[in-house]
Formats: C-alpha cells, structure tokens, sequence
C-alpha cells in the first residue's frame, strides 16, 4: 500500500495541516497533470496519469477525517478490509438496549421514543469524541514505542463508531417513515 504521507512529504498524523495539504495537493496536480505531458513519451504520459492518480487518492484519503483514520488503521495492520472487527464486550452491553429501543422502534413507530434513542446515541458518539481527541492530537509528538497503544486506543475509537454509526443511520431511517 502506498504512503500518502510519504508522497505529500508529510509526517504521518491524525490531524495534519488541512491548508498545507492542499496546498501539496495542487502543487502535485500542477506537476502531474497529463495535459503538461502531451508531447512527452508514451511511458512518461502513462507515470504522470499514475502520479496523478495516486495524488487524487493520497488527497481524498488524508482530507477526510474517516477515512485518514481508517488509511492509518490499515497501514498499520490494526484493520483488515471486509473483516468482521471485534468490539469490547463492555461497549456492546452498553449498545443492548440502545439496539432494544430500536428492535422497539420497527415494531411500534414513536417520535418521542425515536428523539431519545438519537440523543443517547448523539451523546455516546460526542463521549467518545472527547475521549479520543487527545490522542488523535498528540499522535504525532508521541516516541515511536508509544504510538501502538495509542493506535490501539484509536482503532477501539474507531470501531465504537461505526457501531454507534450504523444505530444513527437506523434512527435516521425510522425519522424518514414517520
């Protein structure tokens, strides 16, 4: 897998410079671009459409907070594509009942009931934010022997949220039929 942090020349990091990589991002498009390379060889048009490519990707990946985190998760072994991830066990206690109200939801349909499990779930998601900044803020300070707790710590983060994701897209859902 290719490192985008490496081809932007950038630290690797959680929350990188939004300007200044965009700013890296146009200056590679400029250099990329297959319209500057018209008249060059066969081979090189063909690198410069991969090079741009790749700055495209490497762009849209790091830009997004998501899917930056999901990128790291990877490049570090911590998330397999299309495998099933294991959650704590304590987080998925604590997701039964919100998972009741909504099994509750589907069979009775009720907009007070609906506003309460989307403000729990809204308040799950905001605690885990909160918990989780500090680490994502000072990941790049961290000595390296420090960094796989706190990838550890960010891929448990980021599981939580997909989880409380798809019980907000459910909640959501039910707000459109009502």
């Amino acid at each position: 897998m290719t490192d985008y942090f490496a081809f932007y020349g950038l630290s690797e990091s959680f929350r990188p410079d939004g300007a200044a990589l965009k700013r890296l991002y146009y200056a590679k498009s400029r250099e990329t671009h297959p319209d500057f390379h018209a008249t060059s060889s066969p081979e090189n048009q063909a690198e410069m459409l991969r090079q741009a490519t790749l700055n495209t990707d490497a762009y849209r990946t790091l830009a997004d907070p998501d899917q930056r985190m999901a990128y790291l998760l990877r490049q570090h072994g911590l998330l397999e594509e299309g495998k099933q991830e294991q959650l704590p066990a304590d987080f998925l206690m604590d997701m039964m009942d919100l998972n009741e109200q909504l099994m509750e939801l589907e069979m009775e349909p009720d907009a007070a009931a609906q506003a309460r499990v989307a403000a729990e779930a809204q308040t799950i998601s905001d605690t885990l934010d909160a918990g989780i900044e500090p680490v994502l803020a000072g990941y790049e300070q961290l000595p390296a022997d420090h960094r796989p707790a706190a990838l550890q710590q960010i891929r448990t983060y980021y599981l939580k949220k997909r989880y409380l994701l798809r019980i907000q897209q459910q909640v959501a859902t039910f707000a459109a039929r009502s």
